[in-house]
């Protein structure tokens, strides 16, 4: 019997590596797992810090495709998990019809999210405080990092996070995300409301500073309407935007098998037949 495959979806600032530790949890329970780079990226952390200019002006629409592609290379449809803009990412993918479920962890908001939280713009003007950014990649200070990230773990962890896992992120995306909801061809539109697809899960840390559980309940809401597919939601206390690679990870991991579990995710996978 095949592998259900999953595909991983890393945010601003994190290399794709910093997943493995989910990648060697989900393979022991079954999955064909794997976690593809944003377009740019290269193999490693360091790799990447020395080559950042390859992220120059990497946008959503840029971002969505590069997985897209990255899916129609595999056997089957894979389930999505994403975090942060991954998890507005795998919100696309699978209104599309290129997943057979998605989880989006602290996702960025998908346009038609009002809510603006001091927090959350706080954590985006590293990027958003100068509009030159918005064609090249910023890197985050040890500082900054505590504050968007690392809040609800101790200074030494969040330090020892930023040195392992953080590079430099493309400014494009955030300034997409941010005019959302003043561009009519926003690439963060997603199919709320008459996307027949797939289960959704949102999850939300309670602490998180870069996407508040208020802006990740907003986008709950925004599929409200949709009677034709399953979007649920959940909680995780005290946690902040670091959640998928703290020290606190397996709560974040365990849970999403779970949920994949109850929604019968681990059977023969289907194949891939997006349009």
């Amino acid at each position: 019997m095949p592998k259900t495959p999953v595909v991983f979806i890393h945010g601003l600032w994190i290399h794709a590596t910093a997943w493995q530790p989910w990648i060697d949890l989900f393979a022991e329970h079954g999955y064909e797992a794997s976690a593809p780079g944003w377009p740019g990226d290269s193999d490693t952390v360091e790799a990447t810090r020395a080559d950042a200019d390859r992220l120059n002006d990497v946008g959503i629409e840029a971002i969505c495709r590069h997985y897209a592609d990255h899916i129609e290379t595999l056997t089957a449809k894979p389930i999505v998990v994403g975090h942060s803009f991954g998890g507005l990412i795998a919100q696309e993918l699978l209104a599309n019809g290129f997943a057979t479920a998605a989880v989006a962890i602290d996702p960025a908001p998908i346009k038609g999210v009002k809510s603006l939280p001091f927090s959350q713009l706080r954590s985006g003007l590293p990027v958003l405080g100068n509009p030159a950014n918005k064609h090249r990649t910023v890197s985050l200070t040890a500082s900054q990092f505590r504050y968007g990230f690392g809040n609800a773990i101790s200074e030494a962890e969040s330090d020892a996070l930023h040195a392992a896992w953080t590079i430099p992120g493309p400014g494009r995306p955030l300034f997409e995300d941010a005019t959302a909801n003043f561009v009519r061809n926003s690439p963060a539109t997603v199919d709320t409301h008459s996307a027949v697809r797939g289960p959704l899960l949102l999850m939300s840390g309670t602490e998180d500073h870069t996407v508040p559980k208020s802006v990740t309940q907003a986008v709950h809401r925004l599929y409200a309407d949709n009677q034709e597919s399953v979007t649920e939601y959940r909680e995780f206390e005290g946690r902040g935007h670091s959640l998928t690679i703290d020290s606190g990870w397996r709560e974040v991991a365990d849970a999403t098998l779970e949920w994949l579990a109850s929604k019968d995710l681990h059977s023969a996978p289907t194949a891939v037949d997006a349009s």
